[in-house]
């Protein structure tokens, strides 16, 4: 089960939390199709935001596709997001938490490490949607002529 931590302080919403915590479980395959989230009133009990908050939150995972809220039952997963090399045991996993364990002794915090994660990530994106399909792999290439 998931249990969620909600940031008062990081100016996005509550329930934006919920839904990108959830997103982030389902991709590192710590929530599986099938499971069950935690009941509303459980998430209220946990991080005392307002219960409207946790359903709007399960709305709109529902609406993505992602859970299926059966009524007297519970709110429960139906797809994953999960791919390969995100788990646990994966080499890209180990590598990524031996470069925050750096990282961290240097004295990043937090933030600082997701900031740095994410401009490398717009970086990588920009220069590789930026590119022709003839040139993704940094080389540019000239047509024979004949």
């Amino acid at each position: 089960m998931i249990d969620y931590r909600i940031d008062r302080g990081s100016g996005v919403p509550a329930y934006v939390q919920i839904v990108e915590q959830t997103e982030r479980a389902l991709r590192m395959g710590f929530l599986k199709v099938g499971d069950k989230l935690p009941t509303a009133k459980e998430v209220v009990a946990a991080t005392a935001i307002n219960p409207n908050t946790v359903l709007r939150a399960y709305r709109d995972l529902e609406q993505a596709g992602l859970v299926e809220l059966r009524r007297g039952l519970g709110t429960f997963v139906t797809r994953s997001l999960a791919r390969p090399g995100a788990q646990d045991d994966s080499p890209l996993r180990r590598e990524v938490t031996d470069w925050v364990d750096r990282a961290r002794a240097t004295g990043l915090e937090r933030a600082d490490v997701l900031a740095m994660v994410t401009a490398v990530l717009d970086a990588y994106d920009n220069e590789h949607h930026s590119r022709t399909p003839d040139d993704r792999d940094g080389r540019r290439r000239t047509h024979d002529r004949a």
